[in-house]
């Protein structure tokens, strides 16, 4: 191992051999796409350890593909694309890229540049040497737009700290090292990569999740795909998270919780107009009858969908996987001689 290799590491925190796959997500991005290469090259050139990068091309429709093919050409057989035939969205291709990862440490980012790629190392030591789960880069100076991006982020970063209970001051960097074998034990859908240490904590334990400072640069080129319109769609994940956090594995006990309610608030309004009723009075056209009657119609159905709730349940974990994307190219694995490793 060359001296240069190990100024990838501090030298007083020594990391075990493991192998790297860095996983970035790209869409409609031909002007970074070789810059991203580059750069990922150039970060990682004298890492120790072997290591690959997956670009996934998400569906683009510019020239993004062609110049991601170019540039891994030069670069070597560890840089691997993954073509999506469509516009599956950020979630789904970064779910493609850990799909198609070897390593037993996946580092994911974004492929506008914004993430340093030379921050890889020190988050993936982090992860190692104090045996983690996850470790979140946090852009403590981050470079973007006040009203479009900063205060949107605060506002949601503060709304999942709530919800989910990890105390992370930002939680939408892209770029966390993640171990393997706990990463894939989540299967990313809709638009899930933004809380991914939220659902992480669905399969281990917040302690094992750790945040540390990382580089963010303003972008250079290209335009952001991102607006204002994403913050009303992290309110309505943040409801499935919610749920999910709490009853994912036990849908029966959130639906029979509240059908249980529901109809005890109807039975005791039923027992009420009952007693009216034994005392002479005439309750047929009371709209309380009414409302006890839909409130134990409801309870039941309430109940019985908290049934099939866990009978769904129960069928997803014992299916096997099924995939949120299509590629367009092979993704079978590459052999063991496409790592970037010092000679």
């Amino acid at each position: 191992m060359s001296d240069s290799a190990l100024l990838s590491f501090k030298a007083d925190t020594p990391v075990h051999f493991h192998q790297l796959s860095v996983v970035v997500p790209m869409y409609n991005e031909e002007e970074l796409a070789s810059d991203l290469i580059e750069a990922v090259q150039s970060a990682l050139l004298s890492y120790p350890f072997p290591w690959e990068l997956i670009v996934v091309d998400d569906g683009s429709s510019d020239a993004t593909w062609d110049q991601l093919k170019l540039a891994a050409k030069a670069a070597g057989p560890h840089v691997r694309l993954i073509r999506l035939l469509r516009n599956f969205k950020q979630t789904a291709a970064m779910q493609a890229g850990i799909d198609a990862a070897r390593g037993d440490v996946i580092v994911t980012m974004d492929g506008d540049l914004q993430n340093d790629p030379r921050d890889i190392p020190k988050l993936v030591q982090h992860l190692l040497s104090n045996d983690l789960d996850m470790v979140a880069g946090w852009r403590q100076n981050r470079q973007d737009g006040l009203w479009l991006r900063k205060i949107p982020s605060k506002l949601a970063n503060r709304l999942i700290r709530n919800v989910s209970g990890l105390n992370f001051q930002d939680l939408g960097c892209s770029l966390k090292a993640f171990r393997a074998s706990v990463l894939r034990k989540v299967r990313l859908y809709g638009e899930m990569h933004r809380f991914i240490p939220a659902w992480l904590a669905t399969v281990t334990s917040p302690m094992r999740m750790a945040e540390i400072p990382v580089s963010h640069f303003p972008r250079m080129k290209g335009q952001s795909k991102y607006g204002l319109s994403r913050t009303f769609r992290v309110l309505l994940d943040l409801l499935s998270i919610h749920y999910f956090l709490r009853f994912g594995s036990r849908p029966g006990h959130f639906f029979g919780g509240l059908g249980s309610i529901v109809t005890g608030i109807g039975l005791l309004i039923l027992t009420y107009l009952g007693i009216l009723k034994f005392m002479g009075e005439s309750i047929g056209n009371r709209p309380l009858m009414f409302l006890g009657f839909f409130a134990v119609v409801s309870g039941v159905q309430l109940l019985t969908t908290g049934v099939i709730a866990e009978i769904l349940m129960r069928t997803y974990y014992d299916a096997g996987k099924f995939n949120s994307y299509h590629t367009l190219n092979d993704v079978s694995t590459p052999p063991n001689e496409a790592w970037h490793v010092i000679k």
